[in-house]
């Protein structure tokens, strides 16, 4: 068993030592992670600069990129083997309902899943680390599980650990993601020349947070687990659209 392991906090970050620590006797690890901090990178090749990576001290790989591009380039000449699976994390923050398409550590299991690689990324709900010890037990028990019983679909799945002593953990649930209000207005400065600058403004409220969401989830302290997929046709419009469009079709 290969496994990738990546995130987007980058490669000095405590969580992704964690989960390679956890994940020890599991398989072959291989680290391949980002310089600095991405997150918030989403899904973001870089295309404008080469990229190159070097090996730290410890034997992680690092990229001067995004969590996107590690994955990327690990898959497609950086490595000369096919990882059995990828996994993300674990991060420093929920990444939960619509952060989600925002999430550097989700980004880097999906750039796998979109190779066809069985892909999990790993969520410490609440910033500063606290109980991280909790969260790399949280995250062996799901790679034992899936090493003991594979899936044979495509796998993509959005772990979430409320940040709680091991014992607290009220078990683990599969969860819909969840919805937040638009996020809070930018905060305006300037800068010492006076002109203007933005900083992104705080997420919104929660505003879907049912028992069976994410959100939900870990508010009872449980672990969320939410497969994702990246197929973003609109399913349902099909039909309404092809009526609104038709006089601008040609037919095929």
């Amino acid at each position: 068993m290969r496994i990738l392991v990546s995130n987007d906090d980058g490669y000095t970050a405590p969580g992704l030592q964690a989960l390679v620590d956890a994940l020890e006797g599991l398989g072959e690890l291989t680290v391949v992670a980002p310089e600095t901090n991405c997150s918030g990178s989403s899904n973001s090749l870089t295309l404008n600069r080469p990229l190159w990576a070097h090996q730290a001290a410890n034997g992680f790989h690092y990229v001067n990129g995004t969590p996107s591009d590690c994955v990327h380039i690990a898959l497609t000449g950086m490595l000369d083997f096919r990882p059995d699976l990828i996994v993300s994390g674990i991060n420093n923050g929920a990444n939960m309902g619509d952060d989600t398409l925002y999430s550097g550590t989700v980004a880097a299991a999906t750039e796998g899943y979109l190779f066809g690689i069985p892909a999990i990324a790993f969520s410490l709900v609440d910033r500063g680390w606290k109980h991280l010890d909790a969260a790399s037990r949280v995250a062996r028990d799901v790679v034992e599980r899936y090493l003991a019983q594979p899936l044979d679909a495509p796998l993509l799945l959005n772990v979430n650990i409320p940040a709680v002593p091991y014992d607290a953990i009220d078990g683990m649930r599969v969860t819909r993601l969840g919805k937040r209000h638009p996020s809070q207005p930018v905060v305006k400065s300037t800068t010492p020349y006076g002109e203007p600058v933005y900083w992104i403004g705080p997420v919104g409220s929660v505003s879907d947070a049912a028992p069976d969401t994410d959100f939900g989830a870990v508010k009872e302290l449980a672990v969320s687990i939410t497969p994702l997929r990246f197929d973003l046709t609109h399913h349902e419009q099909l039909q309404d659209i092809q009526r609104w469009a038709a006089p601008l079709c040609v037919s095929p």
